[in-house]
C-alpha cells in the first residue's frame, strides 16, 4: 500500500501533475461540484480507482468493502485526517455513484502514473513457466521483482502490504476474480509475468 510520502514523490513528476490537475478540474467540474481538493488528495483518489472497481465487483460496495477503502485513504491523504472529515473519503464517494463514468479516465492516468515512475513499457521480467504457480515460486517472484512494481499491485488489490505474499489464504468469489483480472488487462499489468502468476495463486470460494 502507499503511503502519503510515495504520493507527493510522484506529484513531483512533471508529467504526472499536469495530468492530475487536468483530470482534477474535470472531476470537480462534472462530478463533485464546489468540492475542495488538492492535487495530492486527487492523485490519492486516482490510485485507489482500481480498490473501488474491485469493490464494485458484484456491483455494490458492502460495509466491510467500504471501511477497508476508507482506511487506505487515510493513509494516502496528504496531512492524516484521522479526527476529520478525510477528502479523499469524501471524493470517493462521488467515484463509487458514478465510477463506470470515470474509470477509464482514471485508468488512463494511472497507466501514465506506472509508465512515468517504473518506465514500465521499457521493463523487463524474467518469463517463468506459467505451468504451475506455487505460493513459494510466486513469494520468490515478488522478492526479485522492482519494488515499485510490487508497491503498485499492492495497492491495487491487496487491503494489507502482507497479503500480497500470503498467497494461500488469497480467496475470491468468480465475479471478483474476474473484476481482478479486468482491471489488470485494462492496466496493461497482464502484460507483465509476475501479475498473470498474482491472479493464479487466487483461491475460487
Amino acid at each position: 500500500m502507499f503511503t502519503e510520502n510515495e504520493v507527493v514523490l510522484m506529484l513531483e513528476i512533471k508529467q504526472i501533475e499536469e495530468a492530475v490537475i487536468e483530470l482534477k478540474k474535470d472531476f470537480v467540474k462534472n462530478e463533485a461540484k464546489f468540492m475542495e481538493i488538492n492535487d495530492h488528495d486527487f492523485l490519492s483518489l486516482v490510485l485507489l480507482s482500481p480498490a473501488v472497481g474491485l469493490a464494485l465487483g458484484n456491483e455494490s460496495v458492502s460495509l466491510f468493502e467500504e471501511l477497508a477503502l476508507n482506511k487506505k485513504a487515510r493513509k494516502l491523504s496528504f496531512g492524516g485526517y484521522f479526527w476529520k472529515k478525510d477528502p479523499v473519503v469524501i471524493a470517493m464517494g462521488h467515484l463509487i455513484r458514478n465510477y463506470r463514468n470515470w474509470e477509464e479516465k482514471f485508468f488512463t492516468l494511472l497507466r501514465l502514473v506506472m509508465n512515468e515512475v517504473l518506465e514500465l513499457d521499457s521493463m523487463v521480467f524474467e518469463e517463468t513457466s506459467d505451468e504451475k504457480i506455487t505460493p513459494n515460486s510466486f513469494r520468490r517472484e515478488v522478492l526479485k521483482a522492482p519494488y515499485g512494481f510490487v508497491r503498485f499491485i499492492s495497492s491495487f488489490f491487496c487491503k494489507d502490504d502482507d497479503d500480497l505474499i500470503n498467497a494461500e489464504q488469497r480467496n475470491l468469489a468468480p465475479k471478483d476474480f474476474d473484476a481482478v483480472v479486468d482491471i489488470g488487462n485494462k492496466l496493461n499489468l497482464d502484460k507483465v509475468p509476475i501479475f498473470r502468476h498474482f491472479c493464479e495463486t487466487y483461491h475460487m470460494k
